[in-house]
């Protein structure tokens, strides 16, 4: 069993203080990876005060020696892929075949983008007769949720470090492992004490703390939309600005000219990422009625060749839920769009054949829902796809929009500039049109109860920096 302690305060390593014993098993098959005492509120109160401590150093330093720092962590990251992956795999249920891509490789790549915006990025100008300021706001927390840890560090903790914030970081305590693997690297690239802290404990012991600590001034939060909400409320009584990156229930909408062999194969794999834990997931696929049974056929048929199983299997091409208690609630969620008359088109309730016995397996489960259901209105966070018929345009338009949530989407058709007007029209942060690749500098971010503030590229910096007038 791993050694593994809580904090990593002003440059060294300690054991929690708080009272809750975390327990971190494996996805795999539910075997205990490490236990240990989590961290409480005299930790992340000694956390904030070594980041307060740090901030003017850190701050005053050029920003391409942090930029350079950055780089130098990232290669470490690059370096520790593969372990990282393997790490992702047991505590997440990551397959291994994708793990050291998305937990490394792109982690790596994502913290050279952050380095080099942030050395052409604008941090003084002249406007008429004032000049304009941009500061770090000096101490930010972060708090990270499970699916994809290190990757959120890159969009949280190094854009506040490129911009000479200091961190206090609480990463979700059901997957903190390759975290604690990523400080282990800053501390190698030479990170001064206190720039970069960590607290390894439950949201009540050590998230509320971190988020009510006067010192901090500005928090960054991925996770469900019902904690966000709780963040918002605790950070309001201290004015304190608040990113927050939340749940989603995106649409996959196909036009009726539509390349039904490209679109629905990669629909299925935007909503089976990382075995359906993705918050952008493309979990609704809205399709035109007289095409359902041809979509509906190719689902099935491309369900049937996936390969479920042990994460850390390179053949394994959709692995096990993170938890026993994401286990509970997707199969919640499956009993309940049954209930109210879902038609099962591939998966179901049984439990996959041949997986290691104890993990938190789910079959990948592609339902013919309607808009009202509660399965196509609430985010799963698993591996399954909600089907929806429409009779048009319109009103696969409206139907996409019909959420709580507008994190992400996508629009198929064989006319590019129409798959465009019809983007322009999704309520949503994001949105890709036949296929478009994820870019990492571009703008990351919800609307309505998917959040607000962006991640990615030059626009997650500006959420560190406030912005001062100069009269001269």
């Amino acid at each position: 069993m791993r050694t593994v302690q809580a904090t990593y305060v002003d440059g060294a390593w300690a054991p929690g203080t708080g009272s809750t014993e975390v327990e971190v098993s494996s996805a795999a098959d539910g075997s205990v990876l490490t236990r240990f005492q989590g961290a409480g509120a005299e930790d992340v109160a000694r956390a904030c005060a070594a980041a307060g401590r740090a901030w003017p150093g850190w701050a005053a330093t050029p920003v391409t020696d942090r930029a350079d720092l950055l780089r130098t962590a990232a290669e470490l990251v690059e370096k520790r892929a593969d372990e990282l992956g393997a790490t992702a795999a047991q505590e997440v249920g990551t397959p291994i075949r994708m793990a050291p891509i998305v937990h490394g490789h792109m982690v790596a790549a994502t913290m050279r983008d952050v380095a080099d915006k942030v050395e052409s990025h604008t941090f003084e100008e002249r406007v008429g007769s004032s000049l304009v300021l941009r500061e770090s706001v000096g101490v930010a927390a972060a708090i990270t949720a499970w699916n994809y840890p290190l990757y959120q560090l890159a969009t949280k903790l190094v854009p506040a470090l490129a911009v000479g914030c200091t961190v206090v970081l609480k990463p979700s305590e059901i997957a903190p492992l390759t975290t604690i693997g990523f400080f282990e690297a800053l501390a190698e690239a030479g990170l001064p004490g206190g720039v970069a802290n960590l607290v390894v404990g439950t949201g009540a012991e050590a998230g509320e703390p971190l988020v009510t600590d006067p010192r901090v001034g500005a928090v960054s939060f991925t996770g469900s939309t019902r904690t966000g909400v709780r963040i918002a409320e605790l950070a309001a009584a201290g004015v304190t600005r608040v990113t927050l990156e939340l749940g989603g229930k995106s649409a996959s909408v196909l036009l009726d000219d539509a390349d039904l062999a490209t679109a629905v194969p990669a629909t299925l794999n935007g909503c089976l990422l990382n075995n359906g834990q993705t918050c952008a997931a493309l979990t609704r696929l809205i399709v035109p009625r007289a095409r359902l049974a041809e979509v509906e056929e190719i689902l099935a048929a491309a369900v049937a060749q996936l390969r479920v199983g042990d994460p850390r299997d390179p053949d394994t091409a959709v692995g096990p839920v993170a938890s026993a208690a994401q286990h509970h609630r997707v199969l919640q969620h499956l009993r309940g769009a049954l209930d109210d008359g879902a038609t099962v088109v591939s998966g179901g309730l049984d439990a996959p054949e041949g997986v290691p016995a104890g993990g938190y397996y789910v079959r990948p489960t592609v339902l013919r829902v309607e808009p009202s259901m509660r399965i196509a209105r609430e985010e799963v966070f698993g591996p399954v796809l909600c089907v929806i018929a429409v009779d048009s345009e319109d009103e696969a338009v409206a139907v996409a929009n019909d959420t709580d949530y507008g994190l992400s989407g996508a629009v198929w058709s064989a006319d590019p500039d129409r798959a465009l007007a019809v983007a322009r029209r999704l309520r949503t942060g994001q949105v890709a049109v036949n296929g478009g690749a994820f870019n990492i500098s571009a703008p990351f971010g919800g609307y309505k109860r998917s959040g607000y503030g962006r991640e990615g590229g030059r626009f997650g910096l500006d959420e560190y920096l406030e912005t001062k007038a100069v009269q001269l």
